[in-house]
């Protein structure tokens, strides 16, 4: 075969398996009310069993991404989808607490060692160039696997049942999961081996370095703050609420996920390009969403429920923007750091969504408990999801403080990132100029950027 061929075969088994590992991530969110009377669970209960999958993932990426560095993204692939299949099964046969506890933490350790391992076979197989936009579109594509549990799962799930349900997810899981083993490797053929393991103490030391990079911090706040609303409105709390909040049927709140999942496809393209021709503007694409997130946010909790359906689908398009925004941490990662440091990195950043999303989907789940028996009702919602706005704030004053570090950083480099006003400027003076890059911040800037050398180089043209 080829070796372009072999790449995207390579690549497809390996979205393939992050895609199937998104729905045993997010198949507890569509069974979220039949796990409420399967297990007798309160709100709080109902969101612990979310919270400790996210908190297992959490807790698992600084160590995947030191494992990754030293044995490669296909062992972890293999591993990740085998581990999310027994979960699965777990669950499948679960009938108490103890037992179905037991199966979200599978689904968050084998969940945790996947996504990054892809990320990992993205960037030594294709072009530094197609890097950012492959990223994207392993990032969105892989988002389908919450339309197979919204749309496919779900239908098992309120007709044939709980169990076969989840052992259908299980089969799946080790289908992907041979194939991965079958197809999938670290790199190209011919490609230099990679450097010997390191020791312990270097290692640390790694992890140290990756994190005092001011755009390792960067990755890390945007991430933060990008991600984790629409996460929790699709693993835990966007059906519940949609239904008891917001009058939806299930089918018409499945709908409402499934168009989540439609937007980011469109958008983590666009976004993409946007970030491979831009990157040194790539921190007004977080921040711009953010704030849309916030202000679509706000409309929707000040309309008294039901919201109109319209307001509804504008905010899912919106939460549908976090993911691909989120992506762009991991682009942080690849161009601010050396390679035998990008999984530490990588796993730093991840690290971060999935922290907010864990504490959000918990403290929802704790709101809405002290408001008593019932409550899942629409004012118990509205409350509940205030507790986004203080994560916001941290993750938008996080981006700040590191974006002027940053480029304080790329300035002692000689890299001179000018004001967005007189970027833009200068492009309307000749706006024949485009900002494609021909290498990371810190490299050379692009021919015809709006970035200039520092003192004693020359001005970029």
């Amino acid at each position: 075969m080829k070796l372009h061929h072999r790449l995207w075969v390579v690549w497809s088994i390996g979205l393939a398996a992050y895609l199937v590992g998104v729905m045993h991530r997010t198949s507890f969110g569509v069974a979220g009310l039949d796990a409420a009377a399967r297990f007798h669970a309160a709100p709080a209960m109902l969101a612990g069993f979310v919270v400790l999958q996210l908190l297992v993932y959490a807790i698992l990426q600084i160590p995947v991404g030191v494992l990754l560095d030293r044995f490669g993204a296909r062992k972890l692939i293999v591993l990740g989808a085998l581990t999310m299949a027994a979960g699965q099964l777990v669950l499948a046969v679960a009938a108490d607490l103890p037992l179905a506890i037991l199966a979200r933490v599978l689904v968050g350790a084998g969940d945790a060692l996947t996504f990054i391992s892809v990320l990992s076979v993205v960037t030594s197989w294709f072009p530094p160039r197609r890097v950012p936009l492959m990223t994207q579109l392993t990032g969105l594509i892989g988002q389908l696997g919450q339309v197979l549990s919204a749309v496919p799962l779900a239908a098992v799930l309120h007709g044939p049942g709980w169990t076969p349900a989840f052992v259908s997810a299980a089969a799946l899981g080790v289908a992907v999961g041979l194939a991965a083993f079958a197809v999938v490797r670290d790199r190209p053929p011919g490609a230099p081996a990679p450097p010997p393991a390191p020791a312990t103490r270097e290692v640390l030391h790694g992890l140290v370095c990756s994190w005092r990079e001011p755009g390792t911090r960067l990755g890390f706040w945007t991430h933060l703050g990008t991600q984790f609303s629409g996460q929790v409105f699709a693993l835990m709390w966007g059906v519940p609420y949609l239904v008891a909040g917001q009058g939806f049927s299930t089918g018409a709140a499945s709908a409402m996920l499934t168009l989540l999942v439609l937007a980011g496809i469109v958008a983590g393209p666009l976004f993409g390009e946007f970030t491979a021709r831009h990157p040194f503007r790539r921190s007004w694409l977080v921040i711009a969403v953010i704030a849309v997130t916030v202000a679509v946010w706000t409309a929707v909790l000040a309309v008294p429920p039901p919201a109109p359906r319209w307001l509804i689908a504008l905010l899912v398009v919106v939460l549908a923007l976090g993911g691909p925004t989120s992506m762009i941490g991991f682009d942080y990662a690849r161009t601010f750091n050396p390679g035998h440091r990008q999984g530490a990195a990588v796993g730093i950043i991840n690290m971060a969504g999935f922290s907010a999303t864990l504490t959000v989907s918990l403290a929802v789940g704790v709101v809405l408990g002290l408001a008593g028996p019932g409550g899942y009702t629409p004012e118990a919602f509205r409350v509940a999801w205030t507790v986004q706005y203080a994560v916001w704030a941290l993750g938008l004053g996080g981006v700040l403080v590191a974006r002027r570090r940053a480029r304080n950083k790329m300035a002692s480099e000689g890299v001179v990132v000018p004001p967005l006003r007189k970027a833009l400027a200068a492009r309307r003076a000749t706006p024949e100029r485009q900002d494609v890059p021909d290498g990371p911040p810190g490299s050379a800037p692009p021919r015809g950027s709006a970035v200039t050398r520092g003192p004693g180089t020359p001005r970029s043209r």
